[in-house]
């Protein structure tokens, strides 16, 4: 995994990393970003929402934008502004079909618990937990952005 402070299309990032798809690697890519967060002091709903939301988005580049294929690399962009943490999340996998984000409702979960779908509840889980949630395929690239409104300054000037 490599870390660097370079610019991608956030403006001056305080977290960018660069790891290969992969369980491990996303494990490990979450790790770091929590560990960056910490001169915000989140508590402990707020960094749990943004590990939640950065895990479904990394997990889906793993299993759907490349899934058994050959495994290729992961780029998170993450910039703390006042209303909250933007982040940027690209990679060379699949893109989305019709190349538009899923809708992302909640899962029927009315039967009994042993019943209920291993997946399905991802995209409504990030939908509902992040705010400006965008996707567009850009020269081979799969981008999508979005904030998470924690680390907010609620200082008046």
């Amino acid at each position: 995994m490599t870390t660097s402070a370079t610019a991608l299309t956030l403006d001056a990032p305080n977290i960018l990393l660069t790891f290969p798809s992969g369980e491990f690697a996303v494990r490990e890519a979450l790790t770091a970003v929590l560990s960056g967060l910490d001169f915000l002091s989140l508590d402990l709903e707020e960094s749990g929402a943004v590990e939640l939301v950065l895990a479904e988005v990394l997990n889906n580049v793993v299993e759907h934008a490349y899934g058994d294929e050959t495994p290729g690399w992961i780029e998170v962009g993450c910039a703390h502004r006042p209303n909250g943490l933007h982040f940027l999340v690209r990679d060379e996998g699949r893109p989305l079909p019709d190349g538009v984000l899923p809708i992302g409702q909640r899962p029927d979960i009315s039967d009994v618990v042993d019943a209920l779908p291993e997946g399905g509840f991802g995209w409504f889980l990030i939908q509902d937990l992040a705010k400006d949630v965008q996707y567009r395929r850009h020269d081979g690239l799969n981008l999508l952005s979005f904030r998470i409104s924690v680390g907010i300054d609620h200082r008046v000037n």
